[in-house]
């Protein structure tokens, strides 16, 4: 005997099915089933963090013919390193908002592009894409996506596929990324290369004059300054192109005033978070706990360990980010963004 389907409309007006992969060998999404409370425990959508349960596999064109209207989405862009995932979290709020972190259904988008994929075809999917992922579990809720820096090439097209969305645009200081990078040893460095690659692929380290000779020589920390080089200048150009759309902050800022960051982000978003909304969130586990490892932090411990990396590789850091600063001068990027968040 065989099995009857489950009628794909009602399934996706559920927002348990997560949009969690495309596939475009066969034109299909991916949808895994990710309760409320895993979303909310969990520091990123993927496998990892998702268990091990099979799939529901749809062709792309039946999901989009049973697909609900979207909800508002709004978007928390980062660089990576700079409390981007205790920000998601923190919209993890029931009858305002809820936040997706690192949803890898973007990162496949990227990634198809990379293999060759047309950009007419991926700007279609993409579209799609925000829509399956603006399903909210509750009527009324925004969506939040914090995707993986590893999307910032799409903003552009995210944006402009998009215009009611609004965008934060979250990256830590030049200094505290790099001590940041240093600290976790082998697989931060690991990491930055990886990031540099993938920038290079996308043409954003042109604008700093690095000879592509010069590339093997560079030591992993100065590899880390050219990647948040590189990104600082795509934001510069960002918060210039879409305005009043676009904020910006610093994580320096946001752990030193969560309280403002949040009301004027929600502000930003168009949500309903009143004062008692946005001190219960600061003072609740969000904000006490790692957003990684969901470890308990204690007070000042974030500003401890930031310090411990200065301390361990303070001389390092200092050289390679006096030469950032001088790259940054040359190719007109700004240390310090435009468009603040503010209230």
């Amino acid at each position: 005997m065989s099995s009857t389907p489950p009628p794909i409309r009602p399934l996706l007006a559920d927002a348990q099915w997560l949009a969690h992969r495309y596939d475009p060998g066969h034109d299909a999404f991916h949808f895994r089933s990710v309760a409320r409370a895993l979303h909310a425990a969990a520091p990123f959508l993927t496998d990892e963090h998702l268990g091990e349960d099979a799939p529901l596999v749809l062709r792309r064109a039946d999901a989009m013919a049973a697909a609900p209207a979207a909800a508002p989405i709004h978007f928390l862009f980062h660089s990576a390193y700079c409390c981007s995932t205790l920000l998601a979290a923190a919209f993890d709020a029931p009858g305002v908002a809820m936040g997706l972190k690192e949803p890898v259904l973007l990162n496949d988008l990227i990634g198809w592009r990379h293999r060759g994929g047309r950009g007419p075809d991926v700007a279609r999917v993409l579209d799609e894409s925000l829509r399956l992922l603006a399903r909210p579990f509750a009527p009324g809720e925004a969506v939040v996506v914090k995707p993986s820096n590893i999307v910032n090439p799409l903003i552009p097209a995210i944006m402009g596929l998009r215009p009611q969305a609004r965008a934060l645009l979250l990256h830590a200081p030049l200094d505290a990324y790099l001590a940041s990078i240093a600290r976790k040893g082998m697989w931060g460095r690991l990491w930055v290369r990886d990031l540099f690659g993938k920038l290079l692929r996308e043409g954003m380290l042109a604008p700093l004059g690095i000879a592509p000779d010069q590339y093997l020589g560079l030591t992993d920390i100065q590899v880390a300054a050219a990647g948040w080089l590189a990104q600082q200048h795509q934001f510069q150009a960002l918060a210039r192109q879409f305005g009043a759309r676009v904020a910006t902050l610093d994580s320096e800022t946001l752990v030193a005033r969560p309280q403002e960051a949040l009301a004027a982000l929600a502000r930003l978003f168009g949500l309903t978070l009143d004062e008692g909304g946005i001190a219960a969130i600061v003072d609740g586990p969000v904000f006490a706990r790692d957003a990684k490892n969901g470890a308990a932090f204690a007070p000042g411990q974030r500003a401890q360990d930031a310090r411990r990396g200065i301390d361990l590789h303070g001389e390092e850091v200092a050289k390679v980010a006096h030469w950032a600063r001088v790259l940054a001068d040359n190719a007109g990027i700004a240390m310090t963004l435009p468009n603040p968040l503010s209230g």
